[in-house]
């Protein structure tokens, strides 16, 4: 059942929420599935939200790939203010670890690879993503995506919607730049934080243990407190070690880190064949959201009801006794009619 409609679109059922608001699973008048995010109505007020909210939907018109989910619509100024992007089924990289158990070395490696590819895109546009984490993987039936946006800011603006100072991202798996507020980040920290999410898809912990925010935060801007690299792969471990590097000029290109997990992950076979196993082995298809029986099919027209073709069924006879039919008088509803003709005569006076 259909719960509200907001921009055209259905909401049918909650998929989660965040910081800047709700996320829906929602049905387009063409029956298009999208993730609809409603931005949270108490956060309108606050300084800077709304720009930040339209910044969002201006990074996502511009990032492409198959690694990221895309965009389908948007109102960022409306009441209240929303984007739909592209509905992907499956689980998040964190829901799949928590319910199965880490990746194993190969398919970790390969999942790594096609990330690094969809980010290179998402920097090729100048855009750097500052929030990956396992929840903003879906694990899709053609491998991992990108999701979630709502912190991208494009590299080179000069009108910063962030405070000076203020934290963006999610703690465990920020970078050390962020934790201290800077605003000249680099697409260093998606390397960074591509790899706090790769540390935590093979083993199943984060860098650090947990803790409060604030002793974390500190943790990670103390350069002699190694992130805690325990239970990863030998074949991975000195390639995760630099992606987090203190020193944001000190961590490899995305080109360096595909290359080198894509060397990993074909160990198990070629890339198609990786990529295969990763999407078998991932993608749990129960967890897709069809569209509701209401809303898929089409209302009959009344006019073309009443005016429809008899059909060959309907000309056969209805008894086996020789007798003709008599003639059947059918009585078209055009009630409709009537009222439609009512609302043209109120509206104008000179008929």
């Amino acid at each position: 059942m259909a719960l509200g409609n907001i921009g055209g679109y259905q909401l049918v059922k909650p998929l989660g929420s965040g910081g800047m608001g709700e996320v829906w699973f929602a049905v387009s008048p063409t029956a298009e599935r999208v993730a609809l995010k409603v931005i949270k109505k108490q956060l309108l007020d606050a300084p800077t939200m709304q720009e930040r909210f339209a910044a969002e939907v201006e990074s996502l018109k511009l990032v492409y790939g198959s690694r990221v989910a895309r965009l389908e619509n948007a109102d960022p100024f409306g009441d209240p203010a929303w984007l739909a992007t592209e509905y992907v089924p499956g689980a998040t990289l964190r829901q799949h670890v928590d319910a199965r158990g880490p990746l194993s070395t190969p398919h970790g490696a390969m999942v790594g690879a096609m990330l690094a590819e969809g980010l290179a895109n998402v920097h090729q546009v100048g855009i750097l993503h500052r929030d990956l984490k396992p929840q903003n993987i879906i694990l899709g039936p053609d491998g991992p995506k990108l999701i979630d946006f709502g912190l991208a800011v494009l590299a080179d603006r000069h009108d910063y919607l962030t405070e000076p100072g203020a934290l963006v991202g999610t703690p465990a798996y920020m970078s050390p730049e962020q934790v201290r507020g800077e605003r000249d980040l680099t697409t260093a920290v998606d390397v960074y934080g591509l790899a706090a999410t790769l540390v935590f898809a093979l083993t199943g912990h984060t860098l650090y243990p947990q803790s409060n925010s604030w002793n974390l935060l500190l943790r990670i801007t103390e350069p002699s407190d190694l992130p805690d690299l325990s239970g990863v792969p030998d074949e991975l471990a000195p390639l995760l070690g630099a992606m987090l590097a203190h020193d944001p000029t000190a961590r490899p290109s995305l080109d360096t880190v595909r290359r080198r997990l894509l060397a990993v992950a074909t160990t198990a076979g070629g890339v198609v064949e990786v990529r295969r196993q990763v999407a078998a082995l991932t993608y749990v298809s129960d967890t897709e959201l069809l569209v509701p029986p209401e809303l898929d099919d089409p209302r009959q027209d009344p006019e073309a009801a009443a005016t429809a073709e008899p059909t060959a069924e309907d000309a056969k006879p209805a008894t086996t006794t020789g007798e003709p039919e008599p003639p059947i008088t059918v009585q078209a509803d055009v009630q409709w009619l009537v009222d439609k003709l009512r609302r043209q005569y109120a509206r104008r006076s000179t008929l």
